[in-house]
């Protein structure tokens, strides 16, 4: 190719003024882009490493911009913010926290204001009486819910009452999750035989009936005094209720062993009941603490099962499924004695499961928004 046809480079010389550039802007370069001067960062800004993690202007954060990205947050405290923003659960959880605190505090206080307990038979009256009713028949704030058919006041009875069917559904709780964590968690890091072994076992209580074992152990062993029957109810209720939560907490289990940190807790010499219960049963805690919530409402309901078949809390104790029965015998003459206990248990059962749908939404991963 000979001099004259080989293409020439346009200089800026030989180039006319473009009219889409103001005048001392620099040149397009082949590329397209225009030669810049680099930008210079502002002093107490620093690059960040990722820029798809960036906020703000460009890839530049301040120091403290920085330091804010780092902390960052953690789980626990990215459920409760959901949870707050589930209307059903922030309900519940206030509904259960009122009646706790009104079970605890409220009988001392009747007692002190009124010298009513929820054993106290005025000497004299046998009779039942309305809500805001004198034994005159006038208008009268001593006795709110009115009185069962023998004289005691209902509203003393209801919070006594909710003191020990709220304590059944704790304590029987506690024990099944204790019985349930550790038969689940054993099971399912050891895996092998002693899992077939041990989930067998599980198997085999699944097709008994639990309630006719509660049935069985409260008419074998109880009898011998109301503050017995009542630790035998919260024993029978707990070593039913445990099988569900073994199988829950195995899976978890199961699902967590070969986890990195596992095999560095194995490698470095950790005993295998340290690794079950500091290492796995931690990690296992979100499904737990959910399933926990809902079986309380799950017990106090069996016990208000068992105490209207006159198997639970006996006399002179009290609790919601006992007053039921009572006032199930008298609802057709004195209707209060059976809406006060039953609408109060109502509400704390349905507050509870509210509790324990949001919790098990604010603890799921997959409803996780980033």
């Amino acid at each position: 190719m000979s001099e004259e046809n080989r293409p020439q480079m346009p200089t800026e010389a030989g180039r006319g003024p473009d009219p889409g550039r103001a005048a001392g802007e620099p040149a397009l370069t082949p590329r397209g882009t225009p030669q810049r001067a680099p930008v210079s960062a502002r002093r107490g800004d620093e690059i960040h490493a990722f820029p798809e993690m960036a906020v703000g202007e460009g890839d530049v954060r301040t120091a403290d911009e920085s330091l804010e990205a780092v902390r960052g947050t953690s789980l626990w405290r990215d459920a409760w913010r959901r949870l707050l923003k589930n209307r059903l659960a922030v309900f519940g959880l206030v509904v259960v926290a009122l009646i706790a605190l009104a079970v605890l505090v409220g009988p001392p206080i009747i007692k002190a204001a009124t010298g009513f307990t929820y054993d106290y038979m005025p000497p004299g009256r046998t009779q039942s009486y309305a809500p805001f009713t004198a034994p005159d028949g006038t208008f009268s704030a001593t006795h709110p819910m009115g009185t069962d058919s023998a004289g005691r006041d209902m509203l003393a009875r209801v919070l006594q009452g909710g003191r020990i069917s709220l304590m059944v559904g704790v304590i029987a709780t506690f024990v099944s999750l204790l019985i349930g964590l550790t038969w689940g968690a054993t099971a399912g890091y050891l895996g092998g035989k002693v899992d077939d072994v041990m989930m067998r076992i599980v198997d085999v209580l699944y097709a008994i009936p639990y309630m006719m074992v509660v049935i069985v152990l409260l008419a074998f062993f109880g009898g011998r005094s109301p503050l017995q029957q009542i630790f035998l109810l919260f024993a029978a209720l707990g070593a039913v209720s445990w099988l569900t939560m073994a199988r829950i907490v195995r899976g978890q289990v199961i699902s967590l062993k070969n986890q990195e940190f596992v095999l560095a807790a194995r490698a470095t010499g950790v005993s295998t009941p340290k690794i079950i219960f500091r290492h796995l049963v931690p990690n296992a805690l979100g499904p737990v603490i959910v399933y926990a919530t809902l079986t309380i409402p799950s017990v106090m309901l069996q016990e208000a099962f068992l105490s209207f078949l006159g198997l639970g809390v006996q006399a002179p104790y009290a609790s919601w499924g006992s007053l039921a029965q009572e006032g199930i015998q008298n609802i057709a003459v004195f209707p209060w004695q059976l809406i006060f206990p039953g609408v109060t248990m109502a509400l704390t059962l349905f507050s509870l499961n509210f509790l324990g749908d949001g919790l098990r939404d604010a603890l799921d991963p997959q409803m996780r928004k980033f």
